[in-house]
């Protein structure tokens, strides 16, 4: 595995640099992304994964570098172009991450398709799942496959021949195409040399052959058929070679703040650009000749550098379809009932049940069904007279949504803050913001330049003469289907004190004023980052007293400067430091005199690690708090995020003893990260973190115990999850 770099001063340097962040040691954040997928990759070749989930890790390997291609590596390129002494925050020169960022995904990838080629494929055809390639054709196959190109196919194909009247096409972003070598001369008398035929989004990528023809889990790929019939497409002109390819474009979306009057308008009509951003990638197949490589480069405006060939289909993700469609329980994960422990049930009751105790969730180990039923209980109870809700990512069918809009028709003020610049759900959150409007609700969008990324649902309730207040504060989206897939936790609570902040917090979004002190609320971009470096410092204060000094962060990134720098001085206090960090981390654990005491782990399992969680020893009186908000400049400055404590004993010690202590175990087969760049994988003991929570807490509820909405509403997420 490459190393990721490290910016250090050279001996007898330090004093001569200016003091603070930037002269301490740093790993490279491109590169760690890199190596999060690294690891991930690592989980498709582990023989303990079951065959279509090693798939599915394949896949997700696949769309993680599509948008690092999209993202980041389109704003590294365009880096170098501005200005190519530019220097990353690890002080790599922005030239050189970009020649070590290309090196490595060209390792990844060599390593992904031979992990498909030698491995997946071979294994799945073993238990019966069978890809069909034409080598393989039979002539049923034949005929089907004939049959089923000039029905399905055939009528919605446009080829284009290249020549002055017919120009290279507009290629979409990540599209399926072909590139056909051809010879011969037309009914015009045009040479016939080259043509691009393009994949319509219409048609499928994965075809599955008929189970009665062919048995079951038997498929084809579109472009195995584009390629089988290409010649059908040029009568009496002779195709010499099929190449497919793909482009990868940038696809950051750029609104001009100054010039935008409303922010939706603007956004939609941005959107349709995304699929002609230029050109970052270029992905053909292996054996792609090299002059057909070069006019596609050129087409393109890319270099060689650019360019990445692929021993297999050239986009992977498509695949991850398989896992969906066959059914196998043998090939997957076995699957879980989340617990959902009947808290919310009973519709009449579900305030009474808040104000009686905080009620923590743990998901998807327990249900996402007691936030809908918090929500339904909302839009259907006429005490209620208000809800508020930030929505981030909710997607396209969502049950809580329409929840809102019942609630809105009904007369209840309904305001929700929808995030319109939700990368890759902008789409989806317009169509959801105009329903919104539609129905009565109040929707805003937040502030411009600030994604409103905080996790807020805030219900007022007439009880006798008072408004009362709660609210559900969460880690993760107000999304069904993520919610079985993401780990994350949830907080309902009538604490007087958190539901104050958290309609303050929604002041500020909604209207315009000046930010007042929260009560206990850490809010980004105002205290959040004042309140995470004074609990740091305080550590090492008590640690240099002589006092315990501990701290567990756990999230998905870090990367902030003073934030690492402060964990540095808080070790070399003698803090101990135990870090759960799943993606990208740019701190350098275990350097003498500088990160002795930090520890940093990646969990990657069958769930994807989302949850954030501070927790400081405090002199032993716990400081626990939930957020949104991984340690990056992003989330503390130019995101509205919410930190919120977990304050019943309990329930702070289910979080240390769920979300943090097991995956801090040395037999919990995490990933420690070393000080040279390196993530030795520790041996796992005989089950992994998350399975050791899926059997204590993702229990199915006693018989009896669910009631017949929550029952349905179970089924309707577990179809959703499908």
């Amino acid at each position: 595995m490459r190393k990721a770099s490290i910016k250090k001063d050279p001996p007898g340097q330090a004093a001569k640099k200016r003091k603070g962040p930037r002269t301490l040691p740093y790993f490279n954040r491109e590169l760690g992304i890199l190596a999060f997928n690294e690891r991930v990759l690592a989980q498709a070749a582990d023989e303990r994964n079951p065959m279509l989930e090693r798939l599915r890790f394949l896949c997700i390997v696949s769309s993680n570098l599509d948008e690092f291609f999209e993202i980041r590596l389109a704003g590294l390129k365009e880096q170098v172009r501005i200005d190519p002494t530019h220097r990353e925050a690890d002080g790599m020169p922005v030239g050189e991450v970009l020649v070590a960022v290309r090196e490595r995904v060209q390792a990844v990838l060599a390593r992904q398709y031979q992990l498909l080629n030698e491995v997946i494929l071979p294994g799945l055809e073993a238990a019966g799942v069978n890809f069909l390639y034409r080598p393989d054709w039979n002539p049923a196959l034949e005929t089907w496959a004939r049959k089923y190109f000039d029905e399905q196919i055939f009528p919605v194909l446009t080829p284009i021949g290249l020549d002055p009247a017919h120009p290279f096409p507009r290629v979409l972003n990540k599209s399926l195409n072909i590139a056909i070598e051809l010879e011969g001369r037309d009914a015009f008398g045009r040479d016939a040399r080259l043509a691009i035929v393009q994949a319509p989004r219409a048609l499928p990528r994965l075809i599955a052959l008929p189970a009665d023809l062919f048995g079951p889990n038997a498929f084809v790929l579109l472009s195995t058929l584009l390629i089988r019939y290409a010649d059908e497409l040029f009568p009496g002109i002779t195709v010499k070679g099929c190449h497919p390819f793909r482009a990868t474009r940038n696809s950051d979306l750029f609104v001009d703040e100054e010039e935008m009057t409303n922010l939706r308008q603007a956004l939609q009509g941005e959107l349709p650009q995304r699929h002609f951003g230029d050109a970052v990638r270029l992905e053909v197949n292996h054996d792609t000749p090299g002059h057909v490589v070069d006019f596609l480069l050129e087409q393109f405006a890319l270099d060689e550098a650019d360019l990445y060939r692929a021993e297999g289909p050239v986009n992977l993700a498509r695949l991850m379809q398989l896992a969906d469609v066959v059914d196998r329980p043998d090939l997957k994960f076995a699957p879980f009932v989340a617990n959902h422990a009947g808290l919310l049930d009973e519709h009449e009751h579900v305030f009474e049940t808040i104000a009686a105790g905080d009620i923590l969730l743990h998901h998807p180990f327990e249900s996402f069904d007691p936030v809908l039923d918090f929500v339904r209980a909302a839009a259907t109870d006429p005490a209620v007279v208000a809800i508020k809700q930030t929505i981030y990512r909710t997607g396209a069918d969502s049950e809580l949504m329409e929840l809102l809009i019942r609630a809105a028709s009904s007369g209840k003020e309904v305001t929700v803050v929808v995030e319109l610049m939700a990368r890759f759900d902008e789409e989806t959150n317009i169509n959801w913001a105009a329903r919104l409007e539609q129905s009565g609700a109040h929707v805003m969008y937040g502030v411009v330049g600030h994604k409103t990324h905080a996790k807020m649902c805030l219900v007022v309730r007439r009880e006798g003469a008072r408004m009362i207040r709660y609210v559900h504060l969460g880690t993760g989206n107000y999304h069904p289907r993520t919610a079985r897939l993401y780990t994350d936790f949830g907080l309902i609570t009538a604490d007087r004190e958190l539901c104050a902040d958290a309609n303050e917090v929604f002041r500020q979004l909604t209207g315009v004023s000046q930010a007042r002190k929260l009560a206990r609320i850490w809010q980004a971009p105002f205290s959040m980052h004042d309140n995470v470096m004074a609990a740091i410092r305080n550590e090492a204060r008590n640690a240099q007293a002589g006092t315990k000094g501990r701290i567990i962060a756990k999230m998905n990134a870090l990367l902030e400067p003073k934030v690492i720098a402060a964990l540095y001085a808080a070790s070399q206090a003698g803090v101990k430091v135990e870090l759960i960090i799943r993606g990208a981390c740019a701190l350098v654990p275990g350097v003498p005199g500088i990160s002795e005491n930090i520890r940093v782990v990646s969990a990657i399992g069958r769930f994807l690690e989302h949850s954030r969680i501070y927790w400081f020893e405090n002199a032993g009186e716990h400081v626990v708090y939930l957020s949104s908000a991984d340690w990056m400049d992003r989330n503390f400055f130019r995101r509205v995020e919410v930190a919120y404590p977990v304050l019943d004993a309990k329930l702070k010690k289910r979080v240390f003893n769920e979300g943090l202590a097991p995956y801090l175990r040395r037999d919990a087969g995490a990933w420690e990260l070393k000080p040279d760049g390196e993530y030795i994988r520790r041996a796992a003991g005989p089950t992994t973190v998350q399975e050791r929570l899926l059997a204590s807490l993702g229990k199915p509820a006693a018989p009896g115990t669910l009631k017949l909405k929550a029952m349905q509403s179970a089924l309707k997420g577990r179809r959703h999850a499908r």
